[in-house]
């Protein structure tokens, strides 16, 4: 089914973010990448690798391991294969402001026809994560007048990976990024103080120094002269 990447570029100024530029993959995979993100709302990227691009759904509850419950998944532009490995923080101001977590990742496989069934508008696949497993189904709703986004459901199935009603979240069990360990406070943070300690190295460290150095100098030219001068009187 063709993808296009135009609109994840109309909406991005890649010089004031990091985020990688959209170009469709040739090579043919199966990744799937689940990126939880505090923007004006948190929510959770979810995001399928289909012919080059990762098809991507914004979940604002994150995913459910209880069998049978329907999370809202609004389906957003296409992103670039390249996306599945972003995590950090996206400049205020700019599309998407905020913090973005690598949460988890992994490979899927479509138990029907996936392009056909992603036209129809019904997914059924595994997935094979580091944090989310088993079989899944990514329903499309009826649109509704005035709707600009279509609305989909993840549903998770019934089966050995599934949770019953009142067992622990996996959102609260895991909330921890699976490629650097860190929490959503700890990827924010490293993205402010960075440049700010690296400018503090480069512009206080060395006055810091030179101010010792200086009281030291003096002193040692005071005492020589002194005694010089105690040497003569004698």
């Amino acid at each position: 089914m063709p993808s296009s990447l135009a609109e994840y570029n109309a909406k991005r100024d890649f010089r004031k973010t990091a985020e990688p530029a959209g170009r469709r993959a040739k090579a043919k995979g199966s990744s799937f990448v689940i990126q939880k993100h505090a923007a004006s709302r948190l929510h959770y990227d979810f995001r399928l690798e289909l012919d080059g691009v990762l098809k991507s759904w914004a979940i604002a509850k994150g995913p459910s391991l209880a069998p049978g419950e329907k999370r809202l998944a609004v389906h957003v532009e296409d992103h670039p294969l390249d996306y599945g490995g972003f995590e950090g923080t996206i400049p205020q101001g700019e599309y998407g402001g905020g913090t973005v977590m690598l949460w988890d990742r992994g490979t899927w496989e479509s138990e029907g026809e996936p392009r056909k069934d992603y036209g129809k508008g019904r997914l059924t696949f595994r997935l094979y994560g580091e944090k989310l497993h088993g079989t899944w189904h990514l329903v499309r709703m009826r649109s509704r007048p005035g709707e600009k986004r279509e609305n989909w459901l993840l549903i998770k199935s019934d089966d050995e990976c599934a949770r019953p009603e009142g067992a622990p979240d996996i959102l609260d069990e895991e909330p921890l990024s699976v490629a650097t360990g860190r929490s959503m406070d700890e990827i924010a943070a490293g993205a402010l103080l960075g440049p700010k300690i690296w400018r503090s190295n480069r512009a206080s460290d060395p006055k810091p120094a030179a101010s010792k150095r200086q009281p030291a100098k003096r002193a040692a030219g005071k005492a020589k002269r002194a005694a010089s001068k105690a040497k003569r009187a004698g």
